[in-house]
């Protein structure tokens, strides 16, 4: 579904993405890691079409979304639900508002029809008669899977998740990964993930892939990452200092 060629983007003099080559498996949870300011959120911002690459291609179902214009692009940004590190919630909304608001941006939906749609979707992440409430009166744990129930609401192919646990007590992140493996399971999504989180990126991940010095330099099945020699890989799986440093 997603194809990632020889991707690059540069910010003045510094070269954040150096010729990224990347493919998402269709119906699988793939996750992206590397240390922070490594270009983790840069490739995703390409992957939705919200930033353009210098050079190289973005294929979604290889259609190259670099070189579509706005509108047709809008189109392929229907394929994508986005969960946000902080959940983005609009706060002037509440729950019923933020989780239909796609909806009826996007669809011609009747009223009814998105307060049904809506309360499967909270009832999907597990949250039942919580339409009233603000985001305010909400803890934040509850506010990602608000946050969720509005990237799956209008039912998308792809959904994108940006440091999903950041924030979150031990308990809440379990719920928060189980919630992930869940969620991807039961409507056959294609998911890829920003983690920081070891422990988080051996539990959802069907695929792994190391965003480092601008490059993906591995990238496989969470055994075949966790046997894998790279010392750079293992330096961030096991926060070792030992030996030479190898900064991100």
């Amino acid at each position: 579904m997603i194809r990632i060629v020889d991707l690059y983007k540069s910010f003045k003099s510094q070269k954040v993405l150096d010729g990224v080559n990347l493919e998402i498996e269709d119906g699988k949870t793939t996750v992206i890691i590397g240390r922070s300011g490594g270009g983790k959120s840069v490739l995703l911002k390409h992957i939705i079409g919200l930033m353009k690459p210098d050079s190289g291609q973005i294929l979604v179902d290889d259609v190259d979304i670099a070189k579509l214009d706005d509108r047709s692009l809008n189109e392929v940004r229907k394929k994508f639900g986005m969960l946000f590190q902080e959940g983005a919630l609009f706060d002037s909304m509440n729950v019923a508002e933020n989780v239909g608001f796609s909806l009826r941006e996007h669809t011609k939906m009747k009223e009814e029809e998105i307060r049904v749609a809506v309360a499967e979707k909270l009832k999907a992440v597990g949250l039942t008669g919580i339409e009233e409430k603000m985001p305010s009166e909400l803890s934040g744990g509850m506010r990602k899977r608000v946050a969720l129930a509005r990237a799956i609401a209008i039912n998308p192919q792809i959904v994108l998740f940006d440091e999903p646990t950041t924030g979150l007590d031990p308990i809440m992140l379990e719920a928060i990964n189980q919630l992930i493996i869940h969620t991807q399971k039961n409507f056959n999504l294609t998911c890829i993930v920003i983690s920081h989180d070891v422990e988080s990126i051996f539990k959802v991940g069907h695929k792994i892939a190391m965003l480092y010095d601008g490059k993906i330099i591995e990238y496989g099945t969470p055994e075949e990452i966790k046997k894998s020699p790279n010392p750079v890989l293992q330096q961030f799986l096991t926060g070792s200092i030992e030996g030479p440093i190898h900064i991100m």
